[in-house]
């Protein structure tokens, strides 16, 4: 059976390594603290509308991890990440015993001072933007031209900081003058100029790649006084990506995400508080298959171990 249709490996919800320092958990990964380093796992944990739910997608950790290490080494070029191994055999001793869970779906990085805003890019109009545009005109603080369409390119990328919220709180959107008095003018503009520059480099190359990068959030920290990128890049959880086939303004698109996930909890008139509902297996397959198939249009392989 071909690595994209096997789904006979079972969900990884969380992990446990009593040899570790015990993780702090987000809705997607695992971090270890090694002082110096973290390590950080992505399981095949779901969440959606900042809940995660109880069922997860088999193989979803490793294609974050893997597509995101694509990412970082195809920027670097662009700014410095927090990249330092994906090979457990180069990963701390006390790691060694659980490689066989490690592998593929990890990464050991730099611990840098996390930056509190997230660095939101947009190139069409969707998702929160196209509701807010709907109410107000406008997309965030931000004048756009008026009798824009769902799903309309943006001849210039928006920059749309948000705040980074604590676990299970939504993050809001935040203006550029705030983001300063957040963080400081300088490196205020070093996140609004790197985010749309990694930006318009994914966006290209998925173009090549017969997709459209219609929106990402990039989050960035501080080592040793250098802005460096962290966290994951350009993965279906963080991207919009879009089929360039068959792209039509002025309807919502087809997705490589979560979409099947989002509309089937809205299905069942679930308030959007936890704890979220299962999963049924056509839709954990759809999701899944939308993810490997987001990975291979990118990379042009099959990720590893999924």
């Amino acid at each position: 059976m071909s690595p994209h249709t096997d789904t006979s490996d079972a969900a990884l919800l969380h992990t446990d390594f009593p040899t570790l320092p015990p993780p702090r958990r987000g809705k997607v990964r695992d971090i270890y603290d090694f002082g110096q380093t973290l390590l950080i796992v992505a399981t095949d944990r779901i969440s959606v509308f900042d809940v995660v739910l109880p069922t997860g997608i088999p193989g979803k950790g490793k294609i974050l991890t893997q597509l995101s290490c694509f990412w970082f080494e195809r920027t670097q070029g662009l700014v410095r990440n927090h990249l330092v191994a994906v090979d457990p055999q180069y990963y701390p001793e006390a790691c060694q015993a659980y490689r066989d869970v490690l592998a593929g779906r990890s990464m050991l990085v730099q611990k840098a001072e996390p930056l509190p805003v997230e660095c939101v890019v947009r190139g069409y109009l969707a998702g929160s933007a196209w509701e807010d545009y709907r109410r107000t005109g406008r997309i965030c603080d931000l004048a756009v031209p008026a009798g824009l369409r769902e799903a309309e390119h943006l001849e210039v990328p928006l920059f749309t900081p948000t705040t980074k919220a604590p676990e299970g709180m939504h993050d809001e959107p935040m203006s550029f003058a705030t983001m300063q008095e957040l963080v400081g003018s300088p490196i205020a503009e070093r996140l609004r100029d790197l985010s749309l520059a990694i930006y318009t480099h994914g966006r290209q190359f998925a173009e090549a790649c017969g997709l459209i990068l219609a929106d990402t959030k990039f989050e960035f920290g501080l080592y040793k006084g250098e802005v460096i990128l962290i966290d994951e890049l350009f993965t279906p959880d963080s991207s919009r990506y879009w089929p360039r086939a068959g792209y039509q303004p002025g309807r919502s698109q087809p997705s490589f995400d979560k979409q099947f996930v989002r509309d089937y909890t809205t299905s069942l008139g679930w308030n959007r508080q936890p704890p979220g509902p299962g999963l049924p297996d056509d839709i954990i397959e759809k999701t899944r298959q939308r993810y490997v198939e987001a990975y291979h249009l990118l990379v042009g392989t099959w990720p590893q171990g999924v």
